[in-house]
Formats: structure tokens, sequence, C-alpha cells
């Protein structure tokens, strides 16, 4: 045998009552010794063999004694698995089994466990005497939450010393069927076609047992409880017992009768049976899904409408149909698709989302005097196609009748735009052509008027009621309004029916060039040297006609007056283009009108005689005039400009001198001094001083007294602390002598001593005698008060010549001299 252990189930099961029985039976397998004296160790096993313990004690340490006398240690037994059932009820600690070494007889040993469920987590779930060996679990075990156990057994001596070898135990729990099946979902969806066929296959449950699988226990069958609802049959569906496969088991399945399934489906273990077993349950919801097996089907066999001639985007009809699969799904959505009865494409059919409806509408114009009406055939289909073995309805096609209503059309220009060739120049009411009208409207007696619509040089006439045209001004092929030799007019028809219709034409006329522009002389100035030989003048024509009414062109000077052809010639380069050069050796410098006859080629051929005005300049060794030569070639002669540039001269010299002259004068004003001393001179004088401020108290400023008092009253009573008033005081003027408009130089001064008088006399020449008052500075000033310096009449000195200076200074004489008021 490969290995030291063999383990075997043997299972006893009675098919009547359904009960199990299990049991487990291991080998343990002896090592043959090659010595005469070796025993197996323990209990004694041969292969093949099972030996039952004599007890339920284990002696894993046995010492034997060699042949020769001396002790020798053998291999250790190897410990069966202890089996523990699970959830037992005590009481505990309940033992498990006794260890021991027959050295126990010799010295006192120590037995101990370690291992996961001893002394590591979880901790003391088996336990030891260290005195007898008796082990034990302490508690009742849970295979779910721990299915074996695997601990060490130790053997020491009073000292701690090691007595024998440390033995593996091995606890395995016994599975009970304490677990019920338990569904990874309560609530199962699944979805099967309806019209699907018996074994289709549908969903999957499955539900997981905590039990020991590789038993009874967590052996988990399947079956379907209840099914809802029973239609058509009761049995509908089927599930496999051991793998949770849901499948049909019957046809029969329409969703447009059942669309849902509502299935409990039961879970047991104990394989299934019902007496033994734990059971779950859970819900299968099965949806029968829709395939195309319902044709849709008009609801009527005819539709009718009606739509208005020349309209697009008209909804003529709706088509209504049915269709009983389920709603807004390909299965369901309409296409509509016409038959016949429409070869020209004048109708198309759109499907609504929403109703499912077909409209039928008019894509292209339809025309009451061509078709008067339309007989559709239609069909209509789904978007997905039938389900296999399903045909089309008969209801699904159906016939369409559309009336088209005539309506007032409007008149029409066969050829529009029409043109038609003439020669300009044509004379006023010339025929040209007849511009008429169409009116579709054939089965209405109407009559057509024609009007202008746009005619931008008023050049046409059309008659209102047949449509001739005619020239109302001569037709000019070089105007503005021409482009490209083609003149437009728009032209109105319209009807008398009932609302009026209109349409418009366009009459293009191209015009055919005449000779009737004489070509003009380009340039119309230029200037040339006045001596021959240095440069030309080249000179060309312009024609407003078109070719062959222009050029190659003539250039030729005229033979009167002579004095032309005698100064000037002309050498034609080309057809188009000339020179013009002086024939004589020198021509003085000016402004000569030369004439000059231009011929077109024109047939009949047009000539014009033009003017080119020549300036004739002295010229530099460049041949470019001079600037004295550009003014003498203005008209003037040498004397003249020089007689100009004099004069220029001139006028900025006085111009010069009088500035001058005028900043002179202005010096001299600034510079004059007075004719007496300063000191003597009594004249009243303003002197402006730099403005210091008021005194030190003076620093709240009232500006109400700086307004203008309007009389004299309140200022007199008014305290100090108010400006200067200073009116002039009323009185009659005095009446100055007439100055003499051209006066005599012997009266000069008898004049000014006649003004003097008047103004010494004059009471109301400044300065005035009135009251001076000035702002009030305050009190108590640290500088002290001027009022101590006042004059006093007291001395030596005499006033009394005051009296002499006149009436200015009576008023000093009066205070400080003797007078005669004294």
């Amino acid at each position: 045998m490969p290995s030291k252990q063999l383990i075997l189930v043997v299972t006893a099961w009675d098919p009547q009552t359904l009960g199990r029985w299990e049991a487990i039976v291991r080998f343990l397998v002896a090592e043959k010794s090659q010595h005469s004296g070796h025993k197996p160790k323990g209990r004694k096993a041969m292969a093949g063999e099972v030996a039952p313990p004599q007890s339920d004690t284990l002696l894993p340490w046995r010492q034997h004694q060699s042949a020769n006398g001396l002790r020798r240690q053998k291999r250790d037994w190897v410990i069966p698995p202890i089996n523990v059932p699970e959830n037992s009820r005590g009481p505990f600690p309940q033992q498990l089994v006794r260890i021991r070494s027959d050295k126990d007889k010799e010295i006192h040993i120590r037995y101990s466990i370690t291992g996961v469920g001893a002394d590591q987590p979880p901790m003391e779930v088996f336990s030891i005497d260290p005195v007898s060996g008796r082990m034990y679990v302490t508690r009742p075990m849970d295979r779910e939450e721990r299915a074996s156990y695997h601990l060490r057994a130790h053997a020491v001596d009073m000292n701690g010393n090691k007595v024998e070898n440390p033995i593996d135990l091995y606890i395995y729990v016994i599975d009970m069927n304490d677990n019920r099946p338990e569904f990874i979902n309560q609530v199962y969806n699944g979805s099967v076609d309806e019209g699907s066929k018996p074994g289709t296959y549908v969903m999957t449950v499955t539900a997981n047992d905590a039990d020991d699988s590789t038993t009874a226990n967590g052996m988990v069958r399947y079956r379907i409880v209840t099914q809802t609802p029973q239609s058509p049959s009761q049995n509908m569906f089927t599930i496999n017992s051991e793998t949770g496969d849901i499948v049909t088991v019957a046809a029969g399945l329409d969703r447009e009768k059942v669309q849902q399934y509502i299935v409990i489906v039961q879970a047991t273990d104990m394989e299934g049976n019902l007496n033994y077993g734990l059971s779950n349950t859970a819900t299968a919801i099965i949806t029968v899904t829709d395939v195309n097996d319902n044709p849709p089907e008009f609801t009527t066999s005819t539709y009718s409408g009606e739509v208005p001639e020349n309209r697009v985007e008209v909804v003529v009809a709706n088509l209504t149909v049915m269709d009983r699969d389920q709603p807004h799904s390909p299965n369901w959505n309409a296409i509509y698709r016409i038959i016949s009865g429409d070869p020209s494409g004048h109708f198309t059919i759109r499907t609504d989302p929403v109703t499912n409806e077909g409209m039928v509408t008019v894509v292209k114009a339809v025309d009451y005097e061509m078709n008067r009406a339309f007989m559709l055939t239609v069909m209509v289909s789904n978007q997905a196609p039938l389900a296999s073995g399903i045909q089309m309805s008969f209801q699904s096609t159906a016939g369409v009748t559309i009336s088209v209503t005539d309506v007032n059309e409007a008149p029409y220009f066969p050829t529009n735009h029409k043109l038609i060739r003439l020669e300009e120049g044509v004379p006023t009411g010339t025929v040209l052509t007849t511009f008429s009208a169409v009116d579709p409207d054939r089965f209405m007696q109407q009559a057509v008027r024609y009007s202008k619509l746009s005619d931008p040089a008023n050049w046409l006439n059309i008659n209102a009621t047949n449509g001739q045209i005619t020239t109302a001004a001569v037709l000019d092929r070089e105007s503005d309004y021409i482009k490209n030799n083609v003149y437009e007019a728009t032209f109105l028809a319209a009807d008398n029916g009932i609302p009026p219709a209109s349409g418009t034409g366009t009459l293009q006329i191209y015009l055919i060039d005449i000779n009737d522009n004489a070509p003009e002389l380009l340039p119309k100035e230029a200037q040339i040297c006045e001596k021959p030989n240095l440069n030309v003048i080249n000179i060309t024509a312009a024609d407003a006609d078109i070719d062959p009414n222009v050029g190659p062109f003539v250039f030729e000077l005229p033979s009167v007056p002579s004095a032309v052809r005698k100064n000037w010639t002309i050498t034609r380069l080309n057809g188009d283009y000339a020179q013009l050069s002086l024939r004589v050796m020198y021509l003085e410098a000016g402004v000569y009108d030369v004439p000059i006859i231009v011929t077109d080629s024109g047939n009949p051929p047009l000539y014009n005689t033009s003017v080119i005005k020549v300036k004739v300049c002295p010229c530099d060794e460049n041949g470019d005039c001079t600037t004295i030569g550009a003014v003498a070639a203005a008209g003037l002669g040498t004397g003249a400009i020089i007689a100009i540039l004099i004069c220029i001269i001139i006028l900025l010299t006085m111009v010069l001198l009088f500035v001058v002259w005028m900043k002179r004068r202005e010096k001299e004003r600034h510079t004059k001094q007075l004719l007496i001393d300063p000191e003597d001179d009594v004249r009243d004088n303003i002197l402006k001083y730099d403005e210091e401020g008021g005194g030190e108290e003076d620093q709240d400023y009232d500006l109400s007294q700086l307004q203008q008092p309007e009389t004299m009253d309140h200022v007199l009573n008014k305290t100090p602390g108010v400006r200067r008033v200073d009116e002039r005081p009323i009185g009659a003027e005095p009446q100055y002598p007439i100055r003499p408009v051209i006066p005599h130089p012997g009266d000069i001064g008898d004049f000014i001593n006649e003004g003097l008088r008047a103004a010494d006399n004059d009471p109301t020449a400044p300065p005035y005698d009135s009251l001076l008052v000035f702002d009030y500075e305050g009190s108590g000033s640290t500088a002290g008060s001027v009022s101590s310096l006042n004059s006093s009449s007291s001395g030596d000195q005499d006033y009394d010549y005051l009296n002499d200076w006149g009436p200015r200074f009576k008023k000093l004489a009066d205070m400080y001299g003797g007078g005669e008021e004294d």
C-alpha cells in the first residue's frame, strides 16, 4: 500500500425506508522489520484487516528491548483521526480519548496539547488532563465553522524535560444536516420567446447548502412547486432536479394571452428527501417575449382623401392598422408602401411613431389638368420580418382614393427668359416681339392682362391684352442700363380668377452695335519741349462702340488754320496710336490748342475733331520742363515773371519792417521815464502788493460781507469788519470843451488849460471823497495799535500851501492848514 494510512467510508442504505448509515474504516499499514525481534507498535494490524482497540486508551509511545539487551526507541504509531459529531448536546467537557506513555509507571509524566483549538484561536476548544492524559472537547462543534483540527500531544517529566516525541492528533467534525439550502437570489428573472417548442431552455436557479456536499446533507435537489397562471397548461415548465435548469415542457406560449409566468422553485437537501431533508424556496419570473407572429392589418379596406393641386407636404389621408404584437417594438412598428397607382411618385406614406398610423403625404405637386384623381394600392408590414410559418394577411393591403381639387393657377410665360436680337437705334414705336403668357387653367374661362414690372430705362411698352412689345424710346447699346450688350425687362401677366393669380416673365434684348459714336482723342492735355526731337506726345482714341466700329483709327491735322500743320506733325504708330511732335525747330513757350481729326473704321466711318492742349516749355538736359519754363508755358513772359518776383520781395520786406517797428515801439513804451521825480508825483496810483493775510485773530471770514451793499445806510451803521466801499458821488458832471475837428496849432495850449481847469473843479473825478471802510482785524494784536501815530497840527510845519493845490487837496488844507474856517 502506498501510504501509511487508508481511510474508507462504508455506506449502508435501506431502499424501502430510505434510511442511510455511514461508517469510517481506517487501515493502519505497519512496517515490516528485517530484525527477528521486531513487533509492530500499538495495536496489531495485518494488511486488509482492522484491529479494533481494546479500550479508549492510546499508547502511542512503546519501548522495546533489542536482542542484545540494549533498549532502543522505535518509530511511533500514527494515531488514527478522532471523529467528533457537530452540534453535540454534551454534557461538556466531553471525553474524546485518553493518551498515555508506558513510562508513566516509572516517572511522573505531564501531558499537554498544542495547536488550533487548544492554545491557538479558537482557544480552549480542546483540553487535556495533564496527569491522566484524558482529552476533552469543551463545547459543541460546528463543521461549517471548522471541519477539522490538527493538534500535537506532548509528554514531559516534572522538570519539563521531553519524555516522548510529540504525537499528531487529527480531529474531524462529523457533519450533521443542520443547514437549509440557500438560493443565490430570492427572485430570478428569465425570458422565453412565445411559441417556443418544448425543451427550450429558459433559465437556471442555483441553491447552495453549507453542509458537506459529499454527503446527503449537502446534496440539493430542485422541483417546481407552483406555476401562475396555469394557462394554457398547469405544467408549462419543468426543472432539472440536479442542475436547476428550467425548460419548457409544453407548447402554447402566447404573449398576447399570457405575458408572464411566476414559478415557485423549491430546493431540498438530503438528495431531495422531503421527509428528512431541509427545504427553501425562490421565485422565478418568466417573461414571454414577443415574436412577430401577428401581421399588421388595416382596419378598413378603403380610404379616401382630397388634395388641392400644386400643394406639397400635405397629409391627404391617415391609414389606421391593428397589430397585436408588443407596441413600439420592431414587431409592431408599421412600414407602408405604395404598390400601384402612383407611377410619377407624387405621394409617400410616413409612419406616425406614436399611433403607428400611415400618413399619405404629397411630395410632388399634382396638376388637376393632368390628373383629377388617384387610385392607390398600399401594403403594410413590420420592421421585423414575420416569424417562421406566419403568412401575410389579406387585410395587410388596402385601397386609397385621392381626389385633386382645381385651384386658380398663375399664368406663365412658356419661354422665360425670352431673348431677341436687334440693332440699336431702332425708332420709337417699333414692334419688337409678342411676349404672351399661358393660363394653365384650361377648365376656367379667364382673361390674361399684361403690364410692365421692371423697365429700368423706360424704353418699352407692352399691349395689355396680347402682350405685344414696342419701343417707347430709342434703344442705345452704349447706355448704362446695358450689361454685356443685353437689356432686361420684366413683365407681369395676371388673370381675373378668384383670387387672381399672376406670373412674371423676363425679356432679354441683345442690341447689335451700329457705328453711332465718333471717336474721342486721348489725352486731352500734354506738354512738350520748345525744341523738337527731344520728346513727343503719344495720342490714341476712345470709341464707345465695339468692333468693327472702332479702330484702326486715322489721325490727321486740319488744314485750317494753316499754323497747325506748319508747327505740328503727326506720325502714325499703329491702328490705335500716333505721335504728335513739333515740325518747327523752335516754338515759343506757352499753351497751344492743337486740333486733331480722328476717324474710326465703322461703316460708314465717323470722325471727330478733338482739341488737345499742349504746353510748350523750356526743358533741361533730361527733357523735363523747368520751373520757369512751366510758368512760362502757362502764358506769361519773362518780364511778367520778373515783375511778379519783385512784388513778392517788396511785400515780404514791408511785413518785416512793420514787425520790427512794432517791437521797438513796445520796448520804448516799457522803458519811458516819468517827467518828474517819483517822490514828487502826487498822482493817484494803485499799487498792488503781495497779500499777506489778516491779523492773528482774523482767521474766520464772513463771506456774506463780500457782497456789494445796495445802500449806504447799513454800511454807516455797521460794525467794523466790512470791506471797503468806494462809491462815486452823484453830481453834475462838468462840460468839457468841444474839441474842434481840425484844431489850429496855436489853440492846443488853450485846449489843455481848459481841460485842466474842468478836471480840477470836477467833484466826481477820482479819488472820491467818500467813507472808506476796511476789514476788521480784531483786537489785542501782538503788533500793537497804530492809533498813536495820528498826525498833529502842532509843530513848525506850515500846511497853508495845500490851499494852492486845488479842490482835491481842500480837505487836507482844512484839517492841517490855517484856512478861512479857522
